[in-house]
């Protein structure tokens, strides 16, 4: 059997380590995912995903991201049921993750702040310098 989730989107809040008894980190997380296409109205229609991450990644998954952190997680969809307070059960699908990748970087508190790429170099002109020898050479023959 085949049992393999892949996400990518972003944190609707700050992840927050909690401990098992025994001390083992765990974290559960919410991740939006935006669909490809708009609803009739032409909204966007954006999924929440239930996820579930363990020890290390946890702990550095809490360290390096903050809410509208974009993340890209694999994982596994598992179930499990409860009872709520009104006695009900409720079952509930969610996604354990095993691996994931940060999208973007921003420490945790901090704002998302967008990074400026060097501008492309400009191929226009007539001359190339050989990365080789550090020497022009003209390619316009």
């Amino acid at each position: 059997m085949f049992n393999k989730v892949i996400l990518t989107g972003r944190l609707t809040k700050a992840i927050e380590i909690k401990k098992t008894p025994a001390g083992k980190a765990v974290a559960s997380f919410q991740l939006a995912v935006e669909r490809r296409y708009k609803n009739q109205a032409g909204e966007k229609v954006t999924d929440f995903h239930d996820c579930v991450i363990w020890g290390a990644l946890a702990e550095n998954l809490a360290k390096w991201t903050g809410k509208g952190s974009l993340i890209g997680v694999v994982g596994r969809l598992e179930k499990r049921s409860y009872q709520n307070q009104q006695r009900q059960r409720v079952t509930i699908s969610e996604v354990i993750v095993e691996e994931y990748t940060l999208l973007d970087y921003r420490q945790r508190g901090e704002e998302a702040e967008l990074i400026e790429e060097p501008p492309l170099p400009d191929f226009s002109g007539t001359e190339q310098t050989s990365f080789f020898q550090g020497r022009t050479t003209n390619i316009a023959d």
